[in-house]
């Protein structure tokens, strides 16, 4: 049941990949269809981001309303709605509209599902289903790039509707999330739900009295409002969030990822080789952070991860450094290509997945709505302010690019090192003691 439930929520981890990587695929077919200028085009592709802003400001507190199940079921009748306009779409307007959307949906998803699964997987299996969030995520972009060169813009919007009506059909197969039973006072469902998850034959006493405590401690404290989460017992868990997010983004995979096929062809090495070797490269290095998750620990394998994208960083820029005052220059393509899929690996290995699975297990339940709005919400922002600068920064300096990026990853291992708590093996309520300790 835990496995068929985290299959249906990764439904929505899909939908959100498909929907990052639509734009990419459909840009030439959909500028000539409806006759876009490249500004009108930009905005179709970035609309997206601005949705999913929305998207998750307003997840937190749906998914303490509606529960985790009810918001996944709206957000997925917003993606529903936002494929069908651009299936019909005439003109920008309703391309746009069914763009806002599906973002909107996309940011609901992007904090629910990690969440759901957190609070429903038994804590040994926690890190592995969580990740298969981020697994879907790159897996939809993935199906997205290859179907995108076959089938044409409109057939490919309606093949966005595929995972979100398995999701709309599932969500009725599997339970709610006990933890978010407990939280709202449902006795009979909380138990219910909680064997149901588990199985007949075990006994989840010990379990289910865990959850009750630290929830009957949690009813005893304030209703939070974003500025509680400034107060001094829940800073280092926010700031843990926030920060991980930030060096997240502002690592620049955004750029990287937006730019890539360019940066190939920059560097002299086939577009399409390049975009699939890295399509592939995600898929099965995000694979393997899924699997070590739990034996490993979430905080080597960060370590690992961002030390990887600071030197894919320096090759990176090395390259453009030779390209720039004309050192070297056969060895400048095999350099930007080495430094880009380093940098990549080192990603998917860790920086990808592991932030979002720290933050469905680090925030106590009170809190959990409004601090997990907040993490979400500056992902997004970073996420679009960076590939909103990166063509600036560009022209700025080409290596001057890479190597502010380089700094960025090695201030995040300093960061790492001095505040990230494991998690590994815990339980979501000896996550909060060992937190709140230090």
């Amino acid at each position: 049941m835990v496995y068929l439930s985290t299959f249906v929520a990764v439904c929505g981890s899909f939908s959100f990949g498909t929907g990052v990587g639509y734009s990419s695929p459909s840009e030439a077919g959909i500028k000539k269809d409806l006759n876009l200028t490249i500004a009108q085009y930009s905005l179709f592709g970035s609309i997206l981001t601005f949705g999913a802003m929305i998207g998750a400001v307003a997840s937190g507190p749906m998914a303490d309303f509606f529960g985790r199940k009810g918001a996944m079921r709206i957000s997925s009748i917003f993606c529903i709605g936002g494929w069908l306009a651009i299936y019909l779409a005439q003109g920008p307007v309703p391309l746009d509209t069914g763009r806002l959307a599906t973002g909107y949906g996309m940011g609901v998803f992007s904090y629910v599902v990690p969440v759901f699964i957190a609070e429903i997987a038994p804590k040994q299996l926690r890190g592995l289903l969580t990740a298969a969030n981020q697994l879907l995520i790159i897996a939809g972009v993935s199906v997205s790039f290859v179907i995108g060169t076959l089938l044409h813009w409109r057939t490919m919007a309606l093949a966005g509707l595929i995972p979100c009506v398995v999701l709309l059909v599932g969500l009725s197969l599997i339970p709610e999330s006990p933890r978010w039973l407990a939280k709202i006072g449902k006795q009979a469902e909380f138990d219910f739900a909680l064997r149901k998850l588990r199985g007949t034959d075990v006994d989840v006493s010990e379990e289910a009295a865990e959850i009750k405590d630290y929830i009957e401690t949690l009813d005893k404290l304030p209703k939070a409002r974003l500025f509680d989460l400034f107060q001094t017992r829940y800073l280092k868990s926010v700031i843990i969030g926030v920060g991980l997010m930030i060096f997240q983004q502002f690592g620049g995979i955004n750029g990287i990822c937006f730019y890539a096929s360019s940066i190939f062809a920059s560097a002299g090495f086939a577009a399409d080789i390049g975009t699939i070797t890295y399509a592939v490269l995600q898929v099965v290095v995000t694979t393997l952070n899924a699997l070590f998750i739990d034996k490993a620990g979430r905080k080597p394998l960060l370590l690992v991860s961002v030390t990887g994208m600071a030197l894919g960083c320096l090759l990176a820029a090395a390259s453009f450094y030779m390209k720039t005052y004309q050192i070297a220059l056969a060895a400048a393509p095999a350099l930007a290509v080495t430094g880009i899929l380093l940098y990549i690996a080192g990603f998917s290995l860790g920086m990808g997945a592991v932030p979002w699975v720290i933050m469905s297990e680090i925030f106590p339940i009170n809190i959990k709505g409004t601090a997990g709005g907040l993490v979400t919400l500056v992902n997004w922002a970073g996420a679009w302010a960076v590939s909103y600068t990166f063509n600036f920064l560009l022209t700025w300096s080409s290596y001057g690019t890479f190597l502010l990026y380089a700094a960025v990853n090695v201030a995040c291992i300093v960061f790492v090192i001095n505040l990230v708590p494991e998690t590994k093996g815990k339980t979501l309520e000896e996550i909060q003691a060992a937190i709140n300790h230090h």
